[in-house]
């Protein structure tokens, strides 16, 4: 009788565990896993494209940002980023303007990014419906790069998108 008792609670031990590790991944991530990003930053390109974004503390189930993207003493596009938890998990939702913050995505859409995992001071991505990445990663006290990762060849291959500086 005990066997057959340590039997059935094995089997539902076993049985249970997909559904636990699926809970867990997809609930993984924070907002506070982004907090290595906090502050005011600055990014300049070869082309000469300015970079600044400032992102706020999280606080409860999100963290917020702005990037402001400038050429020549002009603004070419703003964005707002929000980094919220959701029934789903860790997601980043990110929506474009032009100058005279005239949206580029519909009023009700947006780009949304979904948390697959995080390390200390780097976090990924993945773009809802396509085969982009994007990495955060802290590359020193006072710098941090956006990466953009694609598929080539069967592996992610990444490159720096903007590597900001922190703004003193």
């Amino acid at each position: 009788m005990r066997k057959h008792f340590i039997l059935f609670a094995l089997f539902l031990l076993i049985g249970s565990l997909p559904e636990a590790n699926a809970q867990t991944s997809s609930k993984a991530g924070s907002p506070a896993t982004m907090q290595f990003i906090e502050g005011h930053w600055r990014a300049t390109q070869p082309d000469g494209l300015t970079v600044e974004g400032t992102w706020l503390a999280p606080e409860g189930d999100n963290m917020v940002g702005m990037m402001r993207m400038m050429k020549d003493g002009k603004v070419t596009m703003y964005e707002i980023l929000a980094y919220e938890n959701t029934d789903e998990g860790l997601v980043s939702l990110v929506k474009h303007f032009k100058p005279g913050l005239i949206g580029l995505e519909e009023k009700d859409k947006y780009d949304r990014y979904n948390f697959l995992e995080a390390g200390k001071d780097r976090v990924l991505y993945q773009k809802e419906g396509d085969e982009l990445r994007i990495v955060y990663e802290k590359r020193g006290a006072d710098q941090f790069a956006i990466q953009r990762g694609n598929q080539e060849n069967g592996k992610w291959v990444f490159k720096d998108l903007f590597v900001f500086n922190r703004v003193k």
